[in-house]
Order: C-alpha cells, then structure tokens, then sequence
C-alpha cells in the first residue's frame, strides 16, 4: 500500500490549511459568541467563511463524483478531512459536515433526476441542510431490523408513522429535508423490510418534540431532535430507490460517513496533543515545567504512538474502499471505527488532566470536543456490534475454532 498523497493532494493540504490559519481559527471565539447571542440561529460567521472556501475551491471535497465534488478518492480525502476535524466549525464552512455529506451522497448515488434537482441541488450548494431520521427511542436501533417506524403505501402517497431522535440536524432552521427510514414490508425477510423516503420538514404531522443534549451541549444551531411523524403524508416520488431497499442504502451510506467520522478524529487528537504539548512546557509546578514530569511525558509519547497507528489504520481502511470496495474492507471499517474514538478520547482525556481545571471548562476545546467525540462510540454502530463483526469475520478464517485447536 502506497499512502504517498498525489500532487493534487498536497496541493489541496497546502491550500486547505492556509485557509484554516487565515480564516477559521481566527474565528473560532466569534463562532462560539455567536452561538450564545442567537442559539437557533446560523451564524454569520460560517455563512461568511462558506462563500470565501467556495470561491477558493475548496467545497464540497468529500464527494467522489467529480461532477458535484472535487472527485477525491477515500484514500485522498482523508488528510483533508483530518485538517477539517481539528476545528468544531470547519467541516460546515467547507460543506463537508455531517449528516449532508452522508444525505448528498445518497442523493447523489440514489436519487431519481427530480430528487436530484429539488434536493441535492440546493444541498451542494449550501443553501440548506438535511437530517437523517434512523435511530428510535423505543427499540434498541443498533440492530435495524428492530426499527417499528412504518411507511405504507396509499394510493398515490405514502403515509409514515414513527418517532425517531438523535436526528441530528433537526434543530437547525436551515433543515429542510429528512431522509426517514421504515418498514414497507414487515413480513418479508429482515434486510427487505426497510425502505427509505423523503420527508421535507414542513410536511404536516412532522413534529420536532424537544432537542437532545450531549453531556449537557446542545450543539445549538444544529441540534439532535426527537422527532414525531403521524400520518405524515409525501408522495410516492419520495421514495429512494424502490421499496425495501433501505438496507441496500445504508450500507451505502454509513461506509463513507463511518470512516469520514474517524478521519476527524484523527484531527482532533491531533490538536490535543498539539494543545497539551503547548500547555505543559509553559505550567510549572513543583518547581519545573510539567514537560519535565516523567508520567506527562509517558502521556504525551503514548498519544503519538497512538494517533500514528489509529491514523494507518484509517489509511488502509480507506485504501481498500477505493481499491476493492466497501464491502471488502468491512472489517477494517469496523475496526477503524472502534479504534479511531477510543484513541481520540484517550489522547483528549490526557490534554484535559494537563490543563487542570481549565481542562473541563469552556476556555478550552477539550471538553466540549470530548463529549462530542465520546458520542462516535455509539453513532454509526456503537463499539460492540462493530467489535462483534471484526470477531465474526475473524472466526470464519478459521472454521471451527474448537476443532482447529484440537489437531494443532
């Protein structure tokens, strides 16, 4: 495997990241005091920085079609998304944030010619944003297939019925579509049984019930709504390609955003241990710079270690998407997936206990990036289905482990 980044790559690294000194870090404060001036409200500052990166070409890069995207492979993205994780604004002011990179990808790759056109069109320009309504409160959605969320067809329409929540997105009041997924068929085979549809979010019946916390952030203008649809009615149109096909779409869907997750957590450890690095050569205590303490030192070279693994990982999980396909490189996705977050929080936790009490307050990024962070160990698949899949493919290497273990 060849991680060597092509010319177009390095030139994209090098203008993405005069952009980040030049525009997006220097305005991180105002971003934040924006927010606590107008909660639900976009902030002018991203609205601002959106038309400078689109002038500057660097918009919508995750997308590898070349037609809407900067026609990137996974193994190309990936250093670009990494530099956009290190800031909590960043991924937006470039139109590579979730959950629209994941919608615009199944609209791209799914949608019908008017889909297109009404939705995906506006959603690549960053004129809206989108949510994505899988999750429910009411079975434990990390198996799909326990989704009760229904959607039946009636003659020209199709009527829905379901609650959902941690429908990220939902809060903002640029959110105009949902894509929803239910059951079309409760008696066929369990991955037919799905499908998913369109849902614009003025539909009658669609009702945002109240906006989850994480740890106590609201993550206010975006948000993570609970959300109610009774007999909410859109058009057979709205389908995404065809009845009982949402499985299909999903697995679509979720390779690219699961790895684009763990690119930026690459970013974020990243810059804790850039911040932690900073930090401890400046504070004294007991006499010397705590640079100088053996047990911060041990933290600050176990974080290296750690980023340089996770990051060769996430390297080879991409490369094998681009080279032999997503269902190919499950298991390194699955794997990814674990490792990235765990690694990410590790190195957080260790910037946060360097910086004392500043390490849990607002004056920091580390604890709001921590509880962010820490929510990546349940979306998109928690930890354990994704460890369960990485020990069942393992297993099937070697047939009966029992029996291999007795003629060896």
């Amino acid at each position: 495997m060849n991680f060597d980044f092509s010319e177009k790559v390095k030139v994209l690294q090098l203008r993405l990241q005069a952009f980040l000194d030049e525009h997006v870090y220097p305005n991180e404060q105002r971003f934040y005091e924006e927010v606590e001036q107008k909660r639900w409200t976009p902030t002018r500052i991203v609205e601002e920085l959106k038309l400078k990166a689109r002038v500057a070409g660097l918009w919508n890069l995750f997308l590898p079609d070349s037609e809407h995207g900067a026609g990137l492979t996974n193994l190309e993205y990936a250093p670009l998304c990494e530099m956009m994780g290190r800031s909590v604004m960043a991924p937006e002011v470039f139109n590579c944030s979730a959950p629209d990179t994941g919608n615009m990808e199944v609209l791209a790759r799914y949608g019908t010619i008017e889909q297109k056109e009404r939705w995906l069109k506006p959603l690549l320009a960053g004129e809206i944003r989108s949510c994505f309504a899988m999750t429910e409160p009411a079975v434990a959605s990390s198996d799909a297939t326990n989704i009760e969320a229904s959607i039946v067809r009636d003659g020209s329409h199709y009527v829905i019925r379901g609650r959902k929540w941690w429908t990220s997105g939902a809060g903002d009041p640029r959110c105009k579509i949902a894509i929803f997924m239910g059951k079309t068929h409760p008696s066929a085979l369990p991955h037919k049984q799905q499908s998913m549809i369109l849902v614009p979010m003025d539909t009658p019946g669609l009702k945002i019930e109240r906006l989850l916390t994480v740890f106590g952030y609201d993550h206010a203008p975006h948000g993570h709504g609970q959300v109610t649809f009774e007999n909410v009615r859109v058009p057979v149109s709205n389908i995404l390609l065809g009845e009982g096909r949402g499985f299909e779409i999903a697995q679509g869907r979720l390779g690219p955003g699961r790895i684009h997750h763990c690119m930026r957590c690459i970013g974020v450890a990243e810059r804790a241990l850039e911040t932690m690095s900073k930090r401890v050569q400046v504070r004294i205590a007991f006499g010397k710079p705590l640079a100088e303490q053996g047990t911060i030192r041990a933290d600050i070279a176990n974080s290296r270690m750690e980023i340089e693994q996770a990051r060769l990982l996430t390297l080879k999980a991409a490369y094998m998407m681009d080279t032999v396909g997503n269902k190919a490189a499950r298991a390194e996705i699955s794997m990814i997936k674990v490792v990235a977050p765990n690694v990410a929080l590790r190195v957080l936790d260790r910037a946060i206990q360097a910086h004392g009490g500043a390490g849990v307050s607002q004056d920091t990024f580390l604890a709001a990036a921590w509880a962010n962070v820490r929510t990546l160990r349940l979306a998109d698949g928690p930890d354990e289905v994704h460890t369960e899949s990485v020990a069942r493919q393992e297993l099937r290497k070697w047939g009966n482990p029992s029996a291999k273990s007795e003629t060896h």
